[in-house]
């Protein structure tokens, strides 16, 4: 059922139904709303990307933002991280199936953005 605001008869205002915790919206802006976080898993989307191959790809972020972002991309379970070698150390990044599920999304609302210039 969906928040809505009445009017009582004395004229105050009333909230029917209201939000006790975040909503679907909320939750799912959590996960895909952190800066970078939408890019990167759009990145990995055609494959593996290694560490600063991705870090390149996101003009503009930090090397730091960047292992901050994967590492909170990966413990919700949206990117894996793969050793490629230990000297020196290479790794690489991997969309997991949970994250695909976000690509449908983000290309809505990419082609959005598109469609109305924003």
């Amino acid at each position: 059922m969906k928040t809505k605001i009445e009017t009582t008869a004395n004229g105050q205002k009333k909230v029917i139904n209201p939000c006790t915790e975040p909503c679907s919206v909320e939750r799912g802006m959590r996960v895909l709303g952190g800066k970078w976080k939408a890019s990167i898993l759009w990145h990995l989307q055609d494959g593996p990307v290694r560490f600063n191959d991705l870090s390149r790809m996101l003009g503009g972020a930090s090397k730091k933002m960047v292992d901050q972002r994967l590492k909170e991309l990966e413990s919700q379970g949206l990117v894996t991280r793969h050793v490629i070698s230990d000297r020196p150390i290479a790794v690489s990044y991997s969309i997991t199936e949970l994250g695909r599920t976000a690509l449908d999304i983000l290309e809505r609302l990419k082609d959005w953005a598109d469609e109305y210039i924003v």
